[in-house]
């Protein structure tokens, strides 16, 4: 039995030793080569031959055309860059508040619902005289900026055409002696016959619904006048052919002896379309 015993210890040891090793290892194997990365690869000729060589980051990517015109800009404005903002910078607070201010204080002077015209709600101005009177009448005293000589009484229909007329029509008439400042008024509200004539119709002044004006002052300090300047060219031509049309009566030195120093303009209706002479 003794002997049995020791024959099956004997094996029992023996068996883990005569057993057949596994094909691979548990164990990681130490890389005798690095593993190649992967991308892109490029030729390189060298002193040893042409060898391969990989890249282990992709190529630069080609610049977008909104990144070229913003390096092209730099170069053309000093304080651009592509690393800054197109955005404008904010206006400091003082410029802001200093805007909002001469807006209210123009907004509290603005008639007939325009900031551009400045002057005082008059209200109903009544006649002396029958068809004479003003239901809604404004003293005006600048349109876009450019005074007028004397607060002229009209009605607001009379004050959005003079406003339109001096932005489309005087100011880019004198663009080569103004920019005009001021309109000299020869009338404006009047309750009169047509031209001061007994026995004639009321006159537009009448209404409200006429101005006349009789010269024009640049910001140089130049006054071009109707009476003495007028030539049928020029300035004072354009300008009162601009007239006609936002007005619906224009007449000056051509049209009569009654306008030979001023621009007659007014609102009255014709059936044939605007009257200018």
């Amino acid at each position: 039995m003794r002997r049995l015993a020791g024959i099956l210890l004997i094996a029992s040891i023996s068996l883990p030793v005569l057993a057949d090793t596994p094909d691979t290892s548990l164990r990681p194997v130490a890389r005798t080569e690095r593993a190649k990365p992967a991308g892109p690869t490029v030729l390189v000729d060298t002193d040893a031959g042409i060898s391969e060589v990989v890249r282990m980051r992709p190529p630069v990517r080609p610049l977008s055309e909104q990144e070229q015109e913003m390096i092209d800009l730099s170069e053309r404005v000093a304080f651009v860059s592509p690393t800054q903002s197109m955005r404008p910078w904010a206006r400091p607070l003082r410029v802001e508040q200093k805007a909002m201010a001469q807006r209210r204080l123009r907004r509290q002077g603005a008639v007939c619902g325009d900031i551009e015209l400045q002057g005082d709600d008059v209200g109903r101005v009544p006649g002396r005289i029958k068809g004479c009177g003003v239901k809604d009448a404004v003293r005006l005293r600048s349109v876009s900026g450019v005074k007028l000589s004397q607060a002229a009484l009209i009605n607001c229909r009379t004050a959005s055409a003079l406003k339109n007329w001096v932005d489309k029509g005087v100011q880019p008439a004198f663009a080569d002696k103004g920019p005009v400042v001021e309109l000299r008024v020869a009338a404006h509200y009047a309750c009169r016959p047509r031209n001061n004539q007994r026995g004639a119709k009321i006159s537009e002044h009448g209404r409200g619904n006429a101005i006349d004006i009789s010269g024009f002052v640049m910001q140089s300090g130049e006054v071009v006048t109707v009476i003495e300047d007028w030539t049928g060219k020029g300035p004072l031509n354009t300008s009162h052919r601009a007239a006609c049309g936002t007005f619906k009566t224009v007449l000056g030195p051509r049209s009569d002896r009654f306008h030979q120093d001023h621009f007659h303009l007014d609102m009255a209706n014709h059936r044939g379309g605007a009257y200018c002479r």
